[in-house]
């Protein structure tokens, strides 16, 4: 692969994500092909440089990587099997990488299917890092697929990802995703109980990271976010409900496999207390309200 190679790719969705990886694909010199059911969305990175597709079948015809970031499995389902969706203009030349993060099962037998009606390879890629991660090029990528096709699809990843790890074949990626989100989700959920702990004792929370620094207790999830948890600070870097969906997958995977989670299995109670609260859109600082009784702020 000659580094300058640069390549013609279509992007399946164009919600958060998906405009950041366009966003940054454009910038590191790919031609991008965008389709998405919400037409502005669409307008607006045509205005930075994509170009618009009238339909899936469009974009991938047009390109030599499909790159996805849907939300469900059954979309992803539809979008390549449907009406002129990927598998309509698919051949062993061009490769699928699916960036959503779905049911390990349901991709590896939606990889085996296209493999053999098309001939297209298939490598998930479900990321960790979000937005600011992807307009950076430093998400961490953990993939599942052949290795032959981890290769090919570097063309695309090594503008998008800072870490791009092979985990083992189709679905691979998504069962590593799945531990990615039982370690955020915990995670979330400790720093939240720290802040607490810390208001009761008279110790700002803010300082904590800082002083914990080093030691076996520090983590990124720490550092990044105690400071925001204690300020109550609100803004979004990410939603309560994409999480529960991820653990719902989790706990169904855990179920099919016989696997026993039960501080996981705790978290993800609190997660749909707060998407029953109607707190499902909001950021995982939410979390924080609980705690706090659900007091306004």
């Amino acid at each position: 692969m000659q580094d300058d190679y640069r390549a013609d790719v279509a992007v399946i969705g164009a919600g958060i994500m998906g405009t950041a990886i366009v966003t940054r694909l454009i910038e590191t010199g790919h031609k991008v092909f965008v389709f998405d059911l919400d037409t502005e969305k669409v307008a607006a990175l045509e205005a930075n440089g994509a170009r618009p597709a009238g339909s899936v079948e469009e974009a991938v015809s047009r390109s030599a990587f499909c790159v996805l970031s849907l939300n469900h499995a059954n979309i992803v389902r539809a979008v390549v099997f449907g009406e002129k969706g990927v598998a309509a203009a698919a051949n062993a030349d061009k490769v699928l990488i699916d960036m959503s993060s779905i049911d390990p099962a349901d991709t590896a037998d939606m990889a085996a299917r296209l493999r053999r009606e098309t001939g297209m390879a298939w490598v998930d890629c479900p990321l960790s890092g979000g937005v600011p991660g992807a307009l950076s090029g430093r998400l961490t990528i953990m993939a599942g697929g052949s290795a032959e096709d981890f290769e090919r699809a570097r063309v695309v990843m090594r503008h998008l990802a800072a870490n791009y790890t092979l985990m083992g074949e189709s679905g691979a990626g998504q069962t590593t995703k799945l531990i990615n989100q039982l370690f955020c989700a915990v995670l979330f959920q400790a720093v939240a109980e720290a802040v607490k702990l810390a208001e009761a004792g008279g110790v700002d929370p803010a300082a904590i990271p800082t002083a914990l620094a080093g030691g076996r207790a520090d983590n990124r999830i720490m550092q990044e976010f105690m400071a925001k948890f204690a300020a109550r600070d609100f803004s979004p870097t990410g939603r309560i409900d994409n999480m529960l969906k991820d653990l719902d997958s989790l706990q169904a995977f855990a179920l099919k496999t016989k696997t026993p989670l039960p501080m996981t299995g705790s978290v993800v109670e609190i997660h749909r207390l707060l998407c029953a609260a109607g707190l499902g859109a909001r950021d995982s600082a939410e979390m924080m309200r609980l705690l706090d009784g659900f007091q306004p702020g």
